[in-house]
This record gives C-alpha cells, sequence and structure tokens, in this order.
C-alpha cells in the first residue's frame, strides 16, 4: 500500500510539471503560434497567457495580446474577443498593427445572421437583438475616422454599408410588425427612426410606405401627404407607386396590406 502511495504521488507530480517551464520568449510564441495555425485555439490561448506572464515586455508579449483576441474570435467568443482587442489598444494606443485590431474588434461582433442567414434561418428580425451590429458598425467606424488609409478600412467601409442596411431592415421590419397589428403610432414612430439615422438605406423604401399608411390610418393627412411627396421624390420607380408591394395590392390603402 505504502508502496501503491508513493507512486500514485509520483504519477500525480508528474502530470503536474509544467511542460514549457524554462522555455523562452521565442519558444513560447512559436508553439502558441503553431496551435494557433493548426485551430488548437484553446492551447494557443494558453501559450499565449503563459508568454505574457513570464515575459510581459516586448514584441513578443504584444503579438502574443493580438493573437489571443484573434484565437477568441475564431472561437466565436465574441465578449473575450472584444475585451482582449480593448485591452490592447488601451495598453498600446500608438502600436502600429492597433488598426487591425479594431478591425478585429468589428469583425468580432459583425453578425450576417442579419442578413439573408437570417431569412433562411427563418428567425424573425424583430426578435433579434441589433446590438452587436451597432456595436460592430462602430468599431469599425472608428478604424476609419482614425486611421483611412489602414488596408483594412476598405473592406470595414463595405462591412459598414452592409450593418446599416441590415439595421435600417430590422427597424422597418419592426415598423411593419407594429403596422399589421394597427399600432400605427408605434409604427410610424420606427419607420420615422429608420429614416432619420439611416437615410441612404435601401429599406427606407418600405419605410416611406409604412410611413404613409401609417398617417393615414391615424387621419394625420397633411403628414401622409408629405410622406408621399418624399416617396415619389425618391423612389420614382418604386414598385409600391405602381399598385404592387406585398402583396400586389394599393400601397395606399392600409386596409389592403
Amino acid at each position: 500500500m505504502l508502496l501503491l502511495g508513493w507512486t500514485l504521488g509520483a504519477c500525480s507530480a508528474f502530470k503536474d510539471v509544467d511542460e514549457t517551464k524554462g522555455w523562452s520568449a521565442a519558444k513560447l510564441y512559436s508553439e502558441a503560434k503553431s496551435n494557433l495555425g493548426d485551430r488548437n485555439y484553446d492551447q494557443a490561448i494558453k501559450y499565449y497567457q503563459k508568454l505574457e506572464a513570464r515575459y510581459p515586455y516586448g514584441r513578443f508579449a504584444q503579438q502574443a495580446q493580438i493573437e489571443v483576441a484573434y484565437a477568441h474570435y475564431k472561437q466565436a467568443e465574441p465578449a473575450l474577443a472584444v475585451a482582449a482587442a480593448d485591452r490592447f489598444i488601451k495598453m498600446h494606443p500608438n502600436h502600429p498593427n492597433v488598426d487591425y485590431v479594431y478591425y478585429l474588434k468589428g469583425l468580432a461582433n459583425f453578425n450576417e445572421d442579419l442578413g439573408i442567414m437570417g431569412f433562411l434561418s427563418g428567425q424573425d428580425q424583430s426578435e433579434r437583438d441589433p446590438k452587436a451590429a451597432v456595436e460592430s458598425f462602430d468599431s469599425f467606424k472608428e478604424l476609419v475616422a482614425r486611421y483611412p488609409q489602414s488596408k483594412y478600412a476598405p473592406d470595414a467601409l463595405e462591412r459598414m454599408r452592409y450593418l446599416v442596411n441590415a439595421l435600417a431592415a430590422h427597424e422597418v421590419h419592426v415598423a411593419r410588425y407594429y403596422l399589421k397589428r394597427g399600432a400605427n403610432i408605434a409604427a410610424a414612430n420606427r419607420a420615422q427612426f429608420a429614416l432619420k439615422t439611416y437615410p441612404n438605406a435601401p429599406a427606407n423604401e418600405e419605410g416611406l410606405v409604412i410611413l404613409v399608411k401609417a398617417y393615414d390610418a391615424l387621419g394625420m393627412n397633411d403628414l401622409r401627404d408629405d410622406a408621399e411627396r418624399i416617396m415619389k421624390k425618391n423612389f420614382p420607380k418604386s414598385v409600391y407607386l405602381r399598385g404592387g408591394g406585398p402583396g400586389n395590392t394599393s400601397w395606399w390603402r392600409p386596409w389592403t396590406w
């Protein structure tokens, strides 16, 4: 029994040995990078964290902080990725690669489910929380404002356009939801918000339609006529102006939609 206890204790002690003991910063970084390339993200993060703890100064530690954020992003852990990115930005605001960290922060929250994948999944847009999309937009916007010459700026701008359209579509969808249930004031307010906040979004065509319908239902004829005038000016070839739209009904008659 004593021999067995000694053997088990020895095995336990053996297991507790840190294989990275004595590794240099370069060795830790190399192993972390290798695991990152092999998509062993958990192991890569552990090596990066050991590297930063043992060698907190120098280029390896700084690069480790960036790649930890990237590993969390690839692990679909946006909150951890954003936290790591924010930490790096705070610690190294003048780092030559800080523009990439802003870009990565935007990617972490970028959610394509607001687009076509959301419709394929059958999820109701009004049930989704647009918070992540707003935060993604803000990160890309900060990148473009601070580093307009960054090589990541063009892609950030494209993603910002996508997010604007997605967020506007979300607001219009909610406005349509209210309109169909007779909550005309709420529908008008939501449509107005979309028009003012995202003035160039394609969804504004339907947003104006909803605004006209809501004002018409509320008996606000002057506001209805103003919305209709703006509709005709900005979307002269709109399908709604030709009597089309959902169900091919007269778009200006709310009781037929």
